[in-house]
């Protein structure tokens, strides 16, 4: 009898760790809130578990009410990879009102996350901030030191008296190799760093990089599995942000889109800009086939701002139309410091080799603050100091022909 009892207790306590470590295995985490849709009215809340777990949905709650409601996640799912497994989740929030605060907890059969919040875009035209940055694949440690800078500068930027900074556009390589899941993992626990210390949530806007090939990128950031991730996002009711994909093809559909997109939107918005990952004028490589397909139509509608990555240095150049320094043509910015080693900007370059640009290096954060008279940019150095500080006039133009042939973009010099 008491080999019985012995071994029936041996039984029970193998069960209820068994059980126990099920439960931790769906515990929610690596949670990123995603901007896709209309941030004044939508979101996607993301987040993992280390099994698939049955039952998975966000409580939600609108600040200033007790009513909780429970959103289940549309889609959930084993990444693809033959690597271990793990499992998102994916919870659209819809029908959200604008410039609204909304309290939210993962959970997952029955394991919940902290509660977290985040803020929705606003409808009304008011100053509205938005920080840029691209290239946060390796160098683990400056990323997440990056990363926390953002949690302070969200944090700080909600203080009374200052511009609120909304969302991260993310320009792309987010880790060294999009097909392995162990680097996706790390990025997605180190992005946990960019929650603020009272809990706030900053919402991710991201376009795709060279390395970031593959579907566990649509996987982890909430797109259709089949999707070319370009779109559009309106930040408020005067900024438009475009998102194209460098890794697709850059002429077709993505082109058409982007014309139409430019020409629709450059009437009715006062801010207009776009973000991506390989550059067309950059300060290291050389320039990818945007030169050719995109800069056209970006000077034809009069984009105001261009925001790319991938050469691993800070970049702003003078407004650009026509392969000349031309006031009122488009401004280039970039080109990452999320994290990765920095490289030497050729400075030799004509649109560099000027006063009128700025370069350097430095893992930094391009801050964009949009107002009714101008927009103003920062390059925040990690630490805090500002290297580069620039504005950009207001203009309200009716889009223009373009003063010369898209062939001549196609055979201009860029320089040494």
């Amino acid at each position: 009898m008491r080999e019985f009892f012995l071994v029936a207790s041996i039984l029970f306590a193998s069960l209820a760790s068994q059980r126990f470590v099920c439960a931790e295995d769906t515990k929610p985490s690596q949670w990123r809130l995603v901007w896709n849709t209309d941030p004044a009215t939508s979101a996607t809340l993301c987040w993992n578990t280390k099994v698939a777990g049955q039952t998975h949905r966000v409580l939600l709650r609108q600040d200033g009410s007790s009513d909780q409601q429970a959103v289940l996640a549309q889609r959930n799912g084993r990444y693809t990879t033959n690597e271990p497994d793990l499992f998102f989740h994916h919870a659209l929030l819809s029908a959200l009102q604008p410039a609204t605060k909304y309290y939210v907890v993962c959970e997952s059969d029955g394991q919940k996350s902290r509660e977290f919040y985040f803020l929705t875009a606003p409808a009304e035209d008011v100053p509205l901030a938005l920080v840029f940055g691209a290239d946060s694949r390796s160098g683990h440690e400056a990323r997440q030191k990056m990363n926390a800078m953002l949690a302070r500068m969200l944090h700080e930027s909600q203080q009374p008296g200052r511009v609120r900074i909304l969302a991260l556009a993310h320009g792309g390589d987010f880790i060294y190799d999009a097909r392995r899941l162990d680097q996706w993992a790390q990025w997605m626990t180190d992005h946990e760093l960019t929650v603020t210390v009272d809990g706030q949530l900053l919402p991710i806007i991201p376009a795709r990089g060279n390395h970031d090939g593959g579907k566990m990128f649509n996987e982890v950031f909430a797109f259709p599995p089949e999707d070319q991730n370009f779109y559009a996002v309106d930040l408020g009711p005067e900024v438009r942000l475009l998102t194209l994909n460098t890794e697709t093809s850059l002429a077709g559909d993505q082109r058409l889109w982007l014309e139409t997109d430019l020409a629709a939107a450059r009437p009715k918005r006062r801010w207009l800009l776009a973000q991506y990952h390989r550059p067309a004028f950059p300060a290291v490589k050389v320039p990818w086939l945007n030169l050719v397909h995109w800069v056209p139509l970006f000077e034809k509608y009069n984009l105001d701002l261009a925001c790319e990555g991938d050469g691993h240095n800070i970049k702003r150049t003078p407004p650009l139309r026509d392969f000349k320094i031309q006031h009122g043509g488009v401004v280039y910015i970039g080109e990452g410091g999320l994290g990765v080693g920095q490289r030497s900007p050729k400075t030799g370059r004509w649109y560099l080799n000027t006063p009128l640009a700025k370069t350097g290096e430095g893992h930094h954060v391009q801050l964009l603050e949009f107002g009714p008279e101008q927009l103003a940019y920062r390059v925040v150095l990690l630490g805090g100091e500002v290297f580069d500080e620039h504005t950009i006039p207001v203009r309200r133009r009716a889009p223009v022909e373009p003063n010369s042939a898209e062939q001549e973009h196609a055979t201009a010099t860029i320089g040494p």
